[in-house]
């Protein structure tokens, strides 16, 4: 807490919300008592922001002109722990501490939700009177208790008419109250798993190690199917036990698993665990954030933006499927959550578990070398095996023309749906095909003001641009040339391959599962039930099926196209591609039945290929790690990225030139570019790049911030930092 005097210091700084790369100082009014943690409205310009009070200092600034505080907000005063972490959180990416600042307040920012209306009898009906069968209805559905307008009205199959009429009689009365979430209290004791012996074993082994001085993170290091989940939730339920008050944060990847292990929770402590994620609704959000403030809430999962609640009593981070790139966010505020997580955790004091089947090489390494606790489960769960991986090599196994399913993958399935047994095949290609192209004069049609393709969707007749959000009806003719029936679709996409397999198993019922067919966690909930329950024969999915579910009747994965992800230049496309593959190979024999996985490629012989064949996870990494070692790449060295952006080509072209002819001369640091980036043009923005490449031991952000400021840049001109960059488009 701030002293008396720092309290009624003159001055104050605030991270005003707005993309400012420092926070700006006013003057304190004499009346507003501040802290640093505040949330207060500030002038900026002609307008008026909101801003969070990260200082106060009695020296007066080097300059006049500072403007007054003009209101303290009736906001909870942020913690110093969570300050700190949003303030370090935007020193480490380079990014306004004004933004990680919004971010860390927007569930306190919404509106609170509406009371609920509830009717409920006013007293006992007469009996003598004369009610309508609507009334007796009512008077029937509301003997058990209070309802809500909706739900009385589908229960006493009646209209609101009939119930407002009932209330302005005095037979019913109607009561406001405000909405809870309803969570209940997380039961350590509820339900306790049976930890078969490898799971208890590494249970064992990280309680052990959560003991010991000095605190560090703990990899659990599972293969897919050895029940990495059951082992955290006794973690979890050791950490509710030792702290009344004590809350955990477990994070997911992907929004779309947050219900499958809410459901999970729930059977396990007895009660729901708190969601957060981008699609909640904006009064909940103000309850959800006022109980994790408060404390009321203790056990919380959520995508990567929960790391910014404002924890009070912290004392436990879970980082499921570790490795996954979905905690990178690559827009807006560019960050990490794995590695703000470990942070976060450090200021904490509290354990940070990550898991995961296959590791990110930055994970392995720190577990390699002793930095991480390593705990490690080389069993799935009943002793099942793992999938034997069967490699297709296209170049022998050409399918049909039009096709993309061997006869070698066609004839699996069908012994596989012989047997009674579930088949997934994978594509990480959303919609009917990647490219449409004019046969004609050869045009591949695109968004406009990018460089990005257009992805037919043929079940919405729609063509679509997945980076800007862009669409439009498939046209009937080529919008360059006007030849018409010219278009032609290029490549598959899930949608094709759908109509594939309907084509070759009419009888058979398929399903698609990616980001289009379950846009919400209820759609990803009602499909994965249909697959547990059988409803669906053959899955036809992208990444969005390949981890975190177990489908316990499918015996067969096929990967349609394995060296999709080996094409281009990224650093950590081997990585990824194998981690990916794995996966989703082990989706397969997680129940009852071996499983397997057959991968078609037109590079069989790839490192990746033959690691996964053996699934030599561990000889694949060591290889990567001796390449990255000798690059000098993370996580042996560290990566900037620099995205030089204008509407006008000739002065982005320009300004790279002079930015480039400043580049500082340090040893230990390496600059490529600039180079047009792979995406030259995105949303009407031309677009350069620059790659800092820098030694582990050496201050990158500082590299980066004495380099800008060696250069103006023209106001036209857009510069994002990335820190550590995943996506190189």
């Amino acid at each position: 807490m701030p002293s008396p005097s720092s309290i009624h210091a003159p001055y104050v700084s605030v991270a005003v919300f707005a993309p400012l790369e420092t926070p700006l100082d006013y003057i304190r009014p004499p009346e507003l008592l501040l802290s640093p943690g505040d949330l207060v409205l500030v002038p900026l310009g002609r307008s008026q922001v909101h801003g969070l009070v990260t200082s106060l200092h009695d020296k007066p600034p080097n300059f006049s002109g500072l403007k007054s505080v003009l209101e303290k907000l009736d906001k909870p005063t942020l913690s110093s722990e969570n300050l700190s972490f949003l303030l370090w959180a935007a020193q480490w990416t380079m990014s306004p501490p004004g933004s990680f600042a919004e971010m860390g307040f927007s569930g306190a920012m919404g509106p609170r939700p509406k009371p609920t209306t509830t009717y409920r009898l006013k007293a006992e009906p007469h009996a003598q009177l004369a009610f309508s069968q609507a009334q007796k209805r009512v008077f029937e559905a509301l003997s058990q208790g209070g309802l809500g307008l909706t739900r009385l009205c589908e229960k006493a199959k009646t209209s609101a008419s009939v119930i407002n009429l009932m209330h302005e009689k005095g037979l019913l009365e109607r009561c406001e109250t405000a909405q809870v979430l309803g969570l209940g209290t997380p039961d350590p004791n509820f339900h306790p798993a049976t930890l078969n012996e490898h799971q208890q074993a590494a249970f064992n082994l990280i309680d052990h190690a959560l003991s010991q001085a000095p605190l560090r993170p703990v990899l659990l290091d599972g293969v897919t199917g050895s029940g990495k989940t059951e082992v955290y939730f006794e973690l979890i339920a050791k950490a509710l036990k030792d702290s009344a008050t004590g809350q955990i944060l477990v994070l997911l990847p992907e929004i779309a698993l947050t219900q499958a292990l809410e459901d999970r929770i729930e059977k396990r402590f007895g009660s729901k665990p708190a969601l957060w994620h981008s699609q909640i609704k904006p009064g909940k959000r103000r309850l959800l954030w006022e109980g994790i403030e408060n404390a009321d809430i203790r056990l919380i999962i959520g995508a990567r933006s929960a790391l910014f609640l404002p924890f009070s009593q912290l004392k436990m981070i879970i980082i499921d499927e570790e490795h996954d790139g979905s905690y990178k966010q690559d827009d807006g505020i560019r960050y990490q959550a794995r590695d703000l997580g470990l942070y976060r955790a450090q200021i904490a004091g509290c354990p940070i578990i990550l898991a995961s089947a296959t590791p990110s090489l930055e994970t392995y390494v720190h577990a390699r070398s002793g930095k991480y606790h390593w705990v490690r489960i080389s069993h799935r769960h009943a002793n099942m095996p793992l999938p034997k991986i069967g490699m297709i090599d296209l170049k022998a196994h050409a399918p049909a023309k039009d096709r993309f399913l061997t006869d070698v993958l066609v004839g699996a399935m069908t012994e596989t749906l012989a047997q009674g047994e579930q088949v997934l095949l994978y594509l990480n290609r959303r919609g009917y095909a990647p490219l449409v192209l004019c046969k004609a004069c050869g045009e591949r049609l695109g968004a406009p003001g990018t460089d990005s393709w257009l992805v037919e969707h043929k079940s919405t007749g729609r063509l679509v641009c997945h980076l800007t959000g862009f669409s439009m009806k498939k046209p009937s003719q080529c919008p360059h040339c006007q030849a018409k029936d010219s278009l032609l679709s290029v490549g598959p996409g899930v949608e094709r391959i759908f109509e594939e397999v309907r084509e070759i198993f009419p009888e058979k019922n398929c399903a698609i599962f990616s980001s289009d067919t379950t846009p919400t966690p209820t759609a990803t909930e009602a499909l994965v039930a249909r697959i547990t329950s059988k409803d669906v024969d053959i899955v036809i999915a992208t990444q969005a099926a390949a981890k975190g579910h177990n489908f316990p009747h499918l015996t067969l994965v096929g990967v349609v196209d394995a060296d999709l992800g080996l094409k281009g230049t990224d650093v950590r496309a081997a990585e990824r591609t194998f981690q990916l593959l794995a996966q989703v190979s082990g989706r397969a024999g997680r129940s009852q039945k071996p499983g397997r996985a057959l991968l078609q490629a037109y590079s069989p012989d790839h490192p990746v290929m033959q690691a996964l064949q053996v699934f030599d996870r561990d000889a694949f990494l060591e290889q990567e790690s001796v390449m990255r070692q000798a690059i000098g790449f993370p996580p042996f060295g560290r990566l900037g990225g620099l995205i030089l952006s204008s509407p006008n080509q000739s002065d982005l072209i320009r300004f790279a030139r002079q930015l480039a002819a400043h580049i500082p001369s340090s040893e230990g640091f390496d600059v490529y570019g600039p180079a047009e980036a792979p995406l030259a043009v995105l949303r009407k923005q031309h677009r350069q790049r620059f790659l800092i490449r820098g030694n582990r031991n050496r201050d990158l952000q500082g590299f980066i911030r004495h380099w800008l400021g060696l250069v103006k840049k023209p106001a036209a001109i857009k510069i994002t930092i990335d820190i550590e960059p995943y996506n190189f488009t």
